[in-house]
């Protein structure tokens, strides 16, 4: 797959996505990035890190985020995004569900949309994707989290998302699938997404996995997110052990580290 001018491989390794929120509130790292200079520090500092892609998001989508304008998510995002591809050699993801937002995005620079509603939000988004024939990562999402059958009804749902990728002329291979760790589902959900996630290879898409100091690592070891970064690396494994081809995450040298072990111990002796 190709995203910017980068080429990734769609099995066989895990890569690492790195998180720039250019917001004040975002659960972790609210207000820590939102200036200019210090974002291009941050993604500075992530590439020297090992860090693959850089993963831009200018709205907050922690449980009860507040809705902000079009407008005031493109002039968060567009300048960041524009001075990223000046200045480094790296591919970046526009984590939005606006097609407005998308489209400038997409002028300004973004290789690839992440959208958290898998397409369902905005429903020129996917043609605006389509359009610039470039990749997308289809995240699954519910207004409430009840299900009678959890990894079925995702797989249901993720499938009404294809559908409409499909239908707009997302080109398949340039498709990404996202299981939706930390999205309408309750902890129990999560903890089951995170353990059966190579169920989701059935779709036949790449996956992502994206659990980095969300609230099922909060609960499961009662931590602040200040201090979710082991709980992290577990998700990190189970996600290489599975198959993902990205993982989403806030703490770059870590992740590397953990992928590269994990990698090791399981390609290793082979070669």
């Amino acid at each position: 797959m190709r995203i910017g001018q980068r080429d990734f491989r769609t099995k066989g390794h895990t890569y690492v996505m790195g998180i720039l929120n250019i917001t004040p509130d975002s659960f972790y790292d609210g207000g820590k990035y939102n200036a200019l200079d210090k974002a291009l520090f941050h993604v500075e500092e992530m590439i020297s890190q090992g860090m693959d892609i850089v993963d831009v998001g200018g709205e907050s989508t922690r449980p009860g985020y507040k809705m902000i304008s079009e407008q005031e998510e493109i002039d968060r995002v567009a300048p960041v995004i524009e001075n990223i591809k000046k200045r480094f050699n790296i591919p970046v993801s526009l984590d939005t569900y606006k097609a407005e937002v998308a489209r400038v995005g997409i002028v300004a620079g973004a290789d690839m949309i992440n959208d958290i509603w898998g397409l369902k939000y905005d429903e020129k988004l996917a043609g605006v994707i389509a359009k610039a024939q470039i990749p997308c990562c289809l995240t699954h999402n519910r207004s409430k989290p009840e299900y009678n059958n959890l990894i079925e009804e995702i797989l249901w749902d993720l499938e009404a998302s294809l559908e409409i990728a499909h239908k707009a002329g997302i080109a398949d291979d340039s498709i990404i699938i996202d299981p939706g760790v930390g999205f309408g589902k309750t902890y129990e959900n999560n903890l089951e997404v995170i353990d059966k996630i190579q169920n989701f290879h059935s779709l036949g898409y790449p996956l992502l996995l994206g659990a980095s100091r969300k609230s099922v690592i909060g609960m499961g070891l009662d931590l602040p997110v200040t201090e979710r970064v082991e709980g992290t690396l577990v998700t990190t494994v189970y996600g290489v052990k599975k198959g993902v081809m990205f993982i989403r995450v806030h703490d770059i040298k870590e992740n590397v580290r953990a992928v590269k072990m994990t990698e090791a111990i399981r390609d290793g002796y082979r070669h």
